[in-house]
């Protein structure tokens, strides 16, 4: 696995020694009054925080525009949707990544276990990664599926060599959005297509919340029904695949399951816009009674980068890091459970986790938005970025670069446990 981190000191955030990277720092972060304190300075000191593990990479500083600026620029020229889903009462500004860690405006790091929703599957601009997009970029950006060039076939070949008989095809490479939009944007589809909605989307699979748990036989029970009724089964494997559940490379694969198309993208080029489709060639033919052309299909700077992502989960042992740090944390995490009457349930698989909180486990009912806020903001003030979701925003969802390591595992669950602490103090 690649080896990113050492024992040296991170960068600064105060322009000396970053008591939140330094073991030898006498001095913390107050985070409740945002002041630094000696310990022989207060009649009771604040506890003290978890060390973040160190790194050797440097980050650029960031020179451009202020936070104002970018927050105002934010509000009255994009998208009112970007403001609504902008995470933290006091957002964080990201200025660089490197493999687990980000890096915000003022040279702060963060151990990032949310990986841009579980897309960036190697880590922030991975070297082997980068290297081959820089090559790529220098010989040729674009151009279309009319003309012959190496990459798309070359993807093709080593994607298909990954998937079950009779999956072969790559029916199409092209933009996440456009291809989940091709197909209902549901976890599969039929004629009719009702029939396969209220077959995938039962509550019982909690929505987006991350870590799904299936009934056991569910989708074996779905995909048969699907069947019977003469529709086909498509796998989604827009968060599960390309090894994020450790023990399997493709989701569906855990379930004992056989799909007729498998629709990818997140992890599949590690942050680079792209996703694709693979299907049978009896499916695959059957496209070919009508036209369907997509401009960026195929990419060549995409399939590239996409290649490299297979290499590097294959050659630095990225799918047996998931296993091996998902078991650790999942084993870690349900201790904190039987600790805390507000943690209700730790599920997932590799390093696809959930974590669902609630008022108290009597009753299950869900931690309201203020409380989960507070953790939340919390935790990313002690140096980790997590997600959230769930039916009522009640699920933590931990979905970090498949290079984190079990000291990155340790730092998260030291910080995690402080943060839940210190709400139930405050409650």
């Amino acid at each position: 696995m690649h080896k990113v981190c050492s024992r040296l000191h991170g960068p600064s955030v105060f322009g000396k020694t970053d008591p939140w990277n330094s073991v030898d720092a006498c001095v913390k972060f107050h985070k409740g009054c945002g002041v630094l304190c000696q310990k022989s300075a207060v009649k009771h000191p604040p506890p003290v925080l978890p060390q973040i593990p160190p790194c050797d990479f440097k980050p650029q500083p960031y020179q451009g525009m202020s936070k104002d600026r970018l927050l105002d620029i934010r509000k009255n020229n994009c998208n009112p949707m970007t403001m609504k889903v902008t995470y933290y009462k006091k957002p964080v500004f990201i200025n660089q990544g490197y493999m687990q860690w980000l890096w915000d405006m003022d040279g702060r790091r963060y151990l990032d276990l949310f990986a841009g929703v579980a897309t960036v599957s190697v880590g922030h601009c991975n070297p082997r990664v980068t290297e081959t997009a820089e090559k790529q970029l220098r010989r040729l950006w674009h151009t279309t599926a009319i003309y012959v060039y190496p990459q798309i076939q070359e993807y093709a070949e080593k994607l298909a060599s990954l998937l079950p008989d009779p999956l072969k095809v790559l029916y199409d490479t092209m933009c996440p959005d456009v291809f989940r939009g091709l197909w209902g944007g549901s976890h599969c589809r039929d004629s009719p297509v009702q029939t396969i909605r209220e077959c995938s989307c039962s509550p019982g699979t909690n929505g987006v919340g991350g870590a799904v748990q299936f009934p056991k036989n569910y989708l074996k029970d779905t995909y048969q029904l699907v069947r019977e009724k003469g529709g086909i089964c498509i796998a989604d494997e827009v968060q599960t695949g390309f090894g994020r559940t450790g023990s399997h490379f493709w989701g569906f694969q855990g379930h004992n399951v056989l799909p007729d198309m498998v629709t990818m993208a997140k992890g599949i080029a590690n942050g680079f816009p792209m996703g694709a489709v693979v299907t049978t060639a009896e499916i695959a033919r059957s496209f070919g009674k009508g036209v369907h052309f997509n401009t960026f299909g195929g990419n060549p700077l995409a399939c590239a980068v996409a290649s490299s992502v297979l290499d590097t989960i294959k050659e630095d042992k990225m799918q047996e890091n998931s296993t091996e740090v998902g078991t650790y944390l999942l084993t870690e995490l349900a201790k904190l459970r039987d600790k805390y009457e507000i943690i209700g349930d730790v599920r997932g698989k590799g390093l696809q986790i959930g974590v669902e909180m609630v008022k108290d486990k009597a009753s299950r009912d869900p931690l309201p938005p203020e409380a989960m806020a507070e953790i939340f903001e919390d935790t990313k003030d002690m140096g980790v970025l997590i997600g959230k979701g769930g039916l009522y925003g009640q699920t933590f969802r931990i979905k970090p670069p498949m290079c984190i390591t079990k000291d990155d595992a340790d730092f998260f669950l030291a910080v995690f446990n402080q943060a839940v602490q210190n709400y139930m103090e405050r409650r």
